[in-house]
């Protein structure tokens, strides 16, 4: 039985990669294997086919896979992609300043 891949699928793939929990190789296999053996969601099928057949082409030298290629490929699915920047070895979300008041004041 075909997986039914909709813009919520995608996004969560093209999100995992970006996350850093899934390798590019892992991303381009997964859009291949949908490519091949998905169903997409009717209403939604030619941006999921042209997204995912982008997928299954970034590990190809040609191609490749940028940051404004996936922050495209999210608003075509939908979604807006938004970056938080910390210090290094501080986990994101754990400092919190407030403006206009001087660190650590309350």
């Amino acid at each position: 039985m075909a997986m039914t891949i909709t813009k919520q699928t995608a996004a969560t793939k093209l999100t995992a990669y970006l996350h850093h929990e899934i390798t590019l190789a892992q991303l381009v296999d997964w859009a291949e294997t949908a490519l091949l053996d998905g169903a997409f969601a009717p209403r939604d099928a030619i941006v999921l086919s042209a997204v995912i057949a982008r997928l299954g082409l970034a590990d190809v030298r040609a191609f490749g896979l940028t940051w404004d290629d996936c922050e495209q490929f999210l608003r075509q699915l939908g979604y807006a992609a938004h970056v938080e920047v910390a210090a290094a070895g501080v986990p994101v979300g754990s400092v919190h300043e407030k403006p206009g008041r001087k660190y650590g004041s309350k």
